[in-house]
């Protein structure tokens, strides 16, 4: 007899990553996107030296944390142009900052982790190049700058 070792409810098993959602603060809520690409930052580390440490080496401790920017890459719709209409705030001298939510979904549409973004607003959108001779969906990518993220456990 053949058992199945994938146990979706065993804590320890690994999560897909194919599923998420995206809210853009209260205007724009569960958006389906393809890819998001630059979820993480990095503790940039201060050294110093402390004149009664024993060995009169430096000391390690944490500085500032840097972040780079995160790529949002979804399917182009028809009469969609939420993400247009915010990138052209930015042309007009006004920046519209917004706290944008990224949201892993598991089972029974049940957020398992979500990831968020703040004080964040676009930089940079572009689509897929046009080609008649390809068959393929267009894809908008949307690169946004933020001042934080913080990682949400549910």
């Amino acid at each position: 007899m053949e058992t199945n070792h994938q146990n979706t409810e065993d804590p320890t098993w690994e999560l897909p990553k194919f599923y998420f959602e995206v809210d853009f603060g209260n205007q724009i809520k569960d958006i389906r996107f393809e890819e998001s690409l630059g979820l993480d930052f990095e503790e940039q580390i201060t050294e110093y030296r402390d004149e009664f440490h024993p060995l009169s080496s430096t000391i390690n401790m944490p500085g500032i944390i840097k972040s780079g920017n995160v790529t949002l890459k979804r399917g182009l719709f028809k009469n969609d142009t939420n993400f247009k209409n915010w990138v052209k705030k930015l042309k007009m001298n006004t920046i519209e900052r917004r706290t944008i939510s990224i949201k892993l979904i598991i089972e029974a549409e049940n957020i398992n982790t979500e990831w968020r973004l703040t004080s964040a607003y676009p930089v940079k959108m572009t689509n897929t190049n046009l080609q008649t001779d390809a068959n393929e969906v267009l894809v908008d990518t949307l690169e946004i700058k933020h001042e934080g993220l913080v990682i949400v456990n549910s």
